[in-house]
């Protein structure tokens, strides 16, 4: 049975885990450091969760929330939503998804948004059956290195 939890303490296990699993979203991305996800997770403007195959089992899958308040309001963005190829399908991203829209009401948050590459058509239509509705705007992105 997968079960998702808040990550309150980095350690092995859990960069372990990002590392095995963090090619199945990125090809590009740089393995993070211990020291980088507990500033993750230390920090009040991100709540990090995991799934994992059974109570203290194995992480399967992990999800980012990062909270934030500007003049219009707390905003919520879901990021690096991740679950291992072996366990997809099992309700893993919905358990993951609910646990950050939960994470972000209780934070006051109006909206909850969320970025997903047409090709994750899975992907899509979870979000569209939690709720999610696609915005018409334009998504910028600027390269800094």
């Amino acid at each position: 049975m997968l079960c998702v939890s808040r990550v309150i303490e980095a350690d092995e296990e859990l960069v372990e885990a990002i590392v095995r699993l963090l090619p199945q979203l990125s090809a590009s991305a740089p393995a993070p450091s211990v020291g980088d996800l507990s500033e993750i997770v230390g920090s009040p403007a991100t709540v990090f969760f995991v799934l994992r195959n059974g109570e203290g089992g194995t992480i399967v899958g992990a999800l980012t929330l990062a909270i934030f308040r500007i003049p219009t309001g707390v905003r919520a963005w879901i990021e690096d939503v991740i679950v291992d190829q072996a366990v997809r399908g099992q309700g893993g991203g919905e358990l993951l998804t609910r646990a950050a829209l939960d994470a972000a009401r209780a934070a006051g948050a109006r909206t909850v948004e969320l970025t997903s590459r047409p090709t994750r058509q899975a992907a899509n239509r979870l979000y569209q059956r939690l709720g999610f509705v696609t915005r018409q705007t334009n998504l910028y992105r600027y390269d800094l290195l």
